[in-house]
């Protein structure tokens, strides 16, 4: 039977109870209870394969966890504190199954390596999962601007109104940010994916194992390079919350956009009613309350960033108990990832456009302004005088409750006698987004060229 400590040979008084309940970490690294016995599964497999332990022992330690996997899953298993981790509460718990034999699983390892194993083992599969719901938050962005492609919208600067866009185009622009996303979390995935078994407590092992075999039984595509590295290594955790921070900012601006077009003011869309609450009070309100949430999220992940970079910013190699702190802001952060993707991907697929409403803000605002200038440019006038003669055509339209296209051409040669009859070829909305056709920009042939290119990029 397994002592209550596992290291308690060097001990002559018992751990204080407070301290016992202060340094366990069970209550939240049981999440990796999976990844503990799939990593323990290999390193036995390994052991035996090398003749570190018999291929009887092996069989029965492999059998073992695979019993206590069946156990966890069918919640059939106290986890206890005093065992302080999901590693020792499964050996513990091996060992009263099958005897003694169950302490040999430890032969070449440390608890160290072994965490460090299974925090890269568990972060490589919620990577893969949230690399699909990027996925499906760039179909429904891709779905939308597929859908709106007549609806022109007025674009901002500083939030006042610029040059019209293709609303189309505005959709597309945050899939080439979540696009981005996608990359740097691919990156992370590529980066953390060796294995760290094998570095023991700090400095290897004395016992002749087979790293590359255990790396090639796990689906890692090499292993670590420096026993110390491996196990004070949280450049992985570090570079997730990086790339989930960013990610976060985007769905964070997303979200403020959603907010602000789904209001009485803008009213440019519309979202259903399963991603909004009514109020206590008012009754006819309709907020946007899973825009708003996850706009405050993002200050959380932030937050678990900043953790985990000051939690190592100052620690000596190798592993120390203060790593053991990387792990709840890690969790947190993917949660926190992949519920806002999952909601943000449904919420975008069933968001209702508004195009009148789009179309009516646009022609507001003087947003050809810019049109009428590069009409002068083209007649031969220095951009900058052209830019002196716009001004003046914008105030005297402001003074006499005009917009540009209602000018007559009279009106319009008070301020260039460039200007002719085709001035109104130039200054409707459909012209003003058209005539931007150059790779990237919002006229509709080019906007079509990107969708066909996202279509190709998402098979």
């Amino acid at each position: 039977m397994m002592s209550e400590k596992p290291w308690a040979g060097r001990f002559t008084q018992p751990t204080d109870k407070f301290v016992e309940e202060f340094t366990a970490s069970i209550d939240f690294d049981k999440r990796m209870y999976r990844y503990d016995i799939q990593g323990s599964i290999a390193h036995a497999r390994m052991l035996a394969r090398q003749g570190i332990i018999g291929a009887e022992d092996a069989e029965q330690i492999i059998g073992g966890l695979e019993g206590i996997l069946t156990d966890i899953e069918a919640g059939n298993f106290v986890f206890k504190v005093s065992l302080e981790d999901i590693h020792m509460n499964i050996e513990a718990r091996l060992i009263e199954r099958i005897g003694a034999v169950g302490g040999k699983l430890h032969t070449a390892r440390s608890r160290n390596d072994q965490v460090a194993l299974d925090v890269r083992l568990y972060l490589r599969d919620e990577l893969k999962e949230i690399l699909g719901y990027l996925r499906r938050l760039q179909e429904s962005l891709l779905q939308q601007a597929e859908q709106n492609l007549a609806v022109i919208m007025p674009g901002y600067t500083h939030l006042q109104t610029a040059q019209p866009v293709l609303f189309s185009h505005h959709m597309l622009a945050y899939y080439e940010m979540i696009k981005r996303d996608a990359g740097r979390f691919a990156d992370v995935l590529k980066r953390l994916n060796v294995l760290p078994l094998g570095a023991g407590a700090l400095a290897g092992t004395t016992f002749p194992i087979d790293r590359e075999f255990v790396a090639e039984q796990l689906g890692f595509d090499g292993v670590t390079r420096n026993s110390l590295d491996s196990v004070s290594d949280r450049d992985f955790a570090l570079e997730f919350c990086g790339a989930s921070a960013i990610l976060m900012m985007h769905l964070s601006r997303l979200s403020e956009e959603l907010i602000l077009w789904s209001s009485a003011d803008f009213h440019f869309i519309e979202l259903t009613d399963a991603f909004c609450t009514g109020s206590s009070i008012m009754p006819q309100k309709k907020n946007p309350d899973v825009p708003e949430l996850v706009r405050g999220k993002t200050g959380r992940v932030y937050g678990n960033l900043i953790s985990l970079l000051t939690l190592m910013k100052s620690l000596p190699l190798a592993y120390n108990k203060d790593m053991q702190e990387d792990k709840e802001p890690l969790f947190d952060t993917i949660d926190t990832v992949k519920g806002s993707l999952k909601i943000f991907a449904d919420m975008i697929a069933e968001m209702k456009v508004q195009a009148e409403n789009m179309r009516v803000a646009a022609a507001r605002g003087f947003s050809t302004a810019t049109d009428v200038a590069d009409y002068v440019v083209r007649k031969g006038l220095p951009f900058r005088q052209a830019h002196e003669v716009v001004g003046k055509t914008v105030r005297y339209c402001i003074e006499h409750g005009k917009d540009i296209p209602e000018l007559s051409l009279e009106e319009f040669r008070q301020f260039s006698e460039l200007i002719a009859e085709d001035i109104y070829d130039y200054v409707t909305l459909e012209a003003s987004v058209n005539a931007r056709r150059a790779t990237g920009g919002t006229a509709r042939e080019a906007v079509e060229r990107e969708i066909t290119r996202a279509r190709q990029e998402l098979v």
